[in-house]
């Protein structure tokens, strides 16, 4: 899917209160930009690093600037999608397109269903099929986590921060799966510079445990990789999950 239009580049000078960042544009103008990341963005808001950023002309903006794409990694230069919103619909298109052969074979894509008819909580995509191609269950559970903190060796982690709600998620994939339905923990890996990932578990040891144990229970979990083509991002390949003890 293409980024929003029209876009600029620049250099990050801060980023500050989790969704403000100071940008300079390559024409010299400082700018504040809406960061729409919520996370710590530990390896990937990096001080003078190049930045892409879109403009939006909404009134009713209180921020006309979004920043969208960042370079970094050890060489500088691998590409780095910081708009977390965009994931799901990153994923989304990916699967339309059968670029996921793991979620092939599905007729209905619904994103942002309920986890049951009688609860709040909603799933990012549901995928189902009365005779679902690669057979198994009708209903296939798929959740989205976007994975942007580098570890060092090609390794990223997840999550970057303490997340209540991601543990949440976990805990109802493991609910639908007892259900009978198919569940999968997918994170979108955002960033080129990857070739495996892992549960950050010195930083939330609680999703780690979580997350080991619903896929010990039956719960599918997988990695792709972000692929950037200009102002485009893609999915791109499947990146394996390490899920053993350190």
């Amino acid at each position: 899917m293409d980024l929003p239009q029209p876009l600029q580049q620049g250099v990050l000078l801060r980023r500050y209160k989790r969704f403000l960042a100071d940008i300079r544009l390559d024409d010299g103008t400082e700018i504040t930009a809406h960061c729409p990341n919520p996370g710590a963005m530990t390896s990937c808001a990096i001080e003078g690093g190049r930045v892409l950023v879109s403009h939006h002309t909404d009134p009713r903006r209180k921020l006309a600037w979004t920043w969208q794409l960042a370079w970094g990694g050890d060489d500088g230069h691998a590409e780095i999608l910081i708009n977390t919103h965009l994931a799901n619909a990153v994923i989304a298109e990916g699967i339309e397109q059968q670029a996921i052969p793991a979620l092939s074979g599905y007729a209905n894509l619904r994103r942002e269903a309920p986890f049951r008819p009688d609860h709040k909580g909603r799933v990012d995509i549901l995928l189902s099929d009365p005779t679902p191609a690669r057979g198994g269950p009708a209903q296939c559970f798929v959740e989205i986590k976007s994975v942007s903190l580098a570890v060092g060796g090609g390794i990223a982690a997840f999550p970057d921060s303490r997340t209540k709600r991601g543990l949440a998620h976990l805990h109802e994939l493991m609910g639908v799966h007892r259900a009978g339905h198919r569940a999968v923990q997918l994170f979108f890996v955002a960033r080129t510079d990857i070739t495996s990932m892992r549960p950050a578990d010195e930083i939330d040891p609680a999703y780690a445990d979580a997350l080991i144990e619903a896929h010990a229970e039956g719960v599918e979990v997988m990695a792709v990789q972000a692929r950037v083509e200009g102002t485009a991002v893609y999915c791109g390949g499947a990146v394996p999950v390490d899920l053993s003890r350190p």
